[in-house]
């Protein structure tokens, strides 16, 4: 039972010993420009999907109604 003590405070202390206390990065203004441009990017094409699937049922549906006024007032 010590032995297993003794083996989960090796471990826990290796672990703990891997942890990082700081990161130092640095990114470059192309890479930073990269990363932001994908970004704004990735948002617009989530945004612009979601309208689409909005959109586009409910113009055809607005289609349908009007062509459907269209007979019955002829």
């Amino acid at each position: 039972m010590g032995n297993l003590n003794a083996t989960k405070w090796l471990v826990a202390a290796a672990v703990i010993m891997f942890i990082p206390l700081s990161v130092e990065a640095y990114i470059g203004p192309g890479a930073g420009l990269t990363a932001i441009g994908t970004f704004v990017a990735l948002v617009l094409i989530i945004i612009l999907a979601l309208v689409a699937f909005v959109w586009y049922p409910a113009k055809r549906a607005w289609k349908r109604r009007k062509a459907e006024k269209r007979i019955d007032g002829e």
